[in-house]
């Protein structure tokens, strides 16, 4: 498969390859990580993430250094499960809560146990979102 320009990509490291996942870890970067100053300042910041995807034919091996590809609808969506609906299941509790006459620290409670209800369901399914969510690697 080759990169399209639309598609959001990452490089990274074949870390573990069996048959039916080759693990990669990707290193993010903030964005004063490349500046010459970075070490000095103490504010860049690197995180490692591992990243399972589906072993593809190709001759691939641990150390190798990859591309991971995701399609940009599946991150936007991403967004939404992670972001916007908890989001709004948290504003419409509160202000529902508090329109029903709740204290206010009550009903803040109430929209953070949604959200975390919310969460819970979406752990739940994580296997049908992993199987949703599908990476592909090139090589460099």
């Amino acid at each position: 498969m080759a990169a399209r320009k639309k598609d959001i990509s990452h490089d990274g490291r074949i870390v573990d390859l069996n048959p039916e996942f080759t693990t990669v870890e990707i290193i993010s970067q903030a964005a004063c990580a490349s500046c010459h100053a970075s070490a000095l300042c103490g504010m860049s910041e690197s995180k490692k993430k591992i990243v399972e995807v589906p072993t593809t034919l190709g001759d691939w091996y641990p150390g190798q250094e990859v591309k991971v590809l995701l399609k940009p609808s599946m991150g936007f969506k991403a967004v939404w499960i992670a972001y916007v609906i908890p989001l709004v299941i948290l504003l419409s509790v509160l202000l529902s809560m508090i329109a029903l006459g709740f204290s206010e620290p009550v009903s803040g409670l109430g929209g953070i146990a949604a959200v975390g209800l919310y969460y819970l369901v979406i752990w739940l399914f994580r296997d049908s979102l992993r199987k949703e969510y599908t990476f592909h690697i090139i090589a460099k």
